[in-house]
């Protein structure tokens, strides 16, 4: 009798977006009168449509799939020169970052690159994230099995260097030990959840730790388009020796409203190998091209268009449009008296729930009370509880309805 992948039962309860959104269900059946009252700012979902520039590339490459002359099946499965040449440019040489274009892999978003990526690691790697983390990170690695042992009183994997991200030090992790044995770490900036950025100099000590004991980073610049701040960078390849030691994954998600069209990328040099020197680019190109058709024609041609004149002036309204709620957010509940940060080049605010209240006690508070979804800050991580995010990615309204309910409670 076949039996199923153990690995997958040692995952704690239920992917913590997919709770919110039963707890939001639940609510809703038990109280129909107030479902269209509630406002979401939970899931980091964008709400501002696709910018004109990128709708007329999508019916552009639409019609060139409707002719014989013009028509595309599969995509190259690392995505096509056009698009890869265009981040390489863009992205990267205008920052006075070394990425060639081969360097770069099309995929259809960072949330599967980020849960994928593990796979090129032995099993034994050990892994370094911060807490509060995004749960991709952790869960893809309980599933390959290298977490260790689940402990449900303190939240924490056996196999998991855990590095806190609190108040006390600006949500922003301190360097591991030396005697860590760290394989993988987990970076996120501008993060997610917090909201907490970092200097390039705080980065690059991060890039010189990884280089000095043998360990890659893996950094989740998703939020990059949210920073304003001329001193913050962008990539981590703006950091001297990061080509040794990391790999950047990115997303056209927030910064051109893609979550519904799925676009990224992932950045691994041709540098960056492994003890025995094994090229960690030629890993992740046989993984992508063994388990991955292509990114579809129509959507690198949009994407492509971000990059235009036209495209980066529209999607740069929309990244303002989203940056100005997060301020709206941010200094609203401040003004109100609660204790909030982020929200100043990131789109996520960090709310400290009043009262010493738990994560999900708050939630319930918000639900039932003023009819706000946010995120608690539990399911990010044991240092997450007596928080809650908000996301800066809904509408106008949903912004300062939210700030007027939750001053009101």
């Amino acid at each position: 009798m076949f039996k199923a992948n153990g690995n997958y039962l040692k995952l704690p309860g239920d992917y913590l977006f997919s709770t919110v959104a039963s707890k939001i269900q639940g609510y809703c059946e038990a109280n129909p009168e107030a479902a269209g009252r509630i406002v979401r700012l939970g899931i980091g979902d964008v709400t501002q449509p696709l910018a004109p520039a990128i709708v007329e590339a999508l019916h552009s490459a639409v019609d060139e799939m409707a002719a014989v002359e013009t028509f595309h099946g599969y995509a190259p499965d690392l995505g096509y020169d056009f698009l890869r040449q265009a981040i390489a440019q863009h992205d990267y040489a205008v920052r006075g970052a070394d990425i060639a274009p081969d360097e770069v892999f099309v995929s259809d978003g960072a949330k599967s690159d980020s849960a994928n990526i593990q796979e090129i690691f032995s099993a034994d790697a050990r892994i370094a994230v911060c807490d509060p983390v995004y749960p991709v990170y952790v869960d893809s690695n309980v599933m390959a099995g290298r977490t260790g042992v689940f402990d449900a009183t303190t939240g924490l994997w056996s196999n998991v260097v855990y590095m806190p991200c609190t108040r006390e030090n600006d949500f922003a992790p301190a360097l591991p030990s030396p005697d860590a044995d760290i394989s993988i770490i987990y970076l996120c900036f501008p993060n997610n959840p917090t909201g907490a950025v970092i200097d390039k100099e705080r980065l690059q000590a991060w890039v010189d730790y990884a280089n000095e004991h043998g360990a890659v980073i893996i950094y989740d610049a998703a939020y990059e388009a949210y920073i304003t701040n001329p001193a913050l960078p962008h990539s981590i390849y703006e950091c001297e020796g990061a080509r040794t030691c990391a790999i950047e994954i990115r997303s056209f998600s927030k910064n051109a409203g893609f979550t519904g069209t799925r676009l990224g990328y992932t950045v691994v040099p041709r540098d960056l190998k492994d003890a025995d020197g094994v090229s960690m680019h030629d890993l992740w190109a046989r993984r992508h091209g063994t388990k991955f058709n292509g990114t579809p024609y129509i959507v690198q041609r949009a994407g492509m268009a971000v990059y235009s004149e036209q495209g980066a002036r529209q999607t740069g309204e929309q990244i303002a449009f989203y940056r100005e709620n997060a301020r709206i957010i941010l200094e609203g509940l401040r003004a109100a008296g609660y204790e909030v940060s982020g929200g100043a080049n990131a789109p996520y605010i960090w709310l400290k729930t009043p009262d010493g209240m738990t994560s999900w006690d708050f939630f319930d508070l918000l639900l039932a009370e003023v009819q706000v979804v946010g995120t608690p800050g539990s399911g990010f991580g044991p240092s997450g509880e007596g928080y809650f995010r908000l996301t800066a990615f809904g509408s106008r309204e949903s912004a300062l309805e939210a700030v007027s309910r939750i001053k009101g409670l």
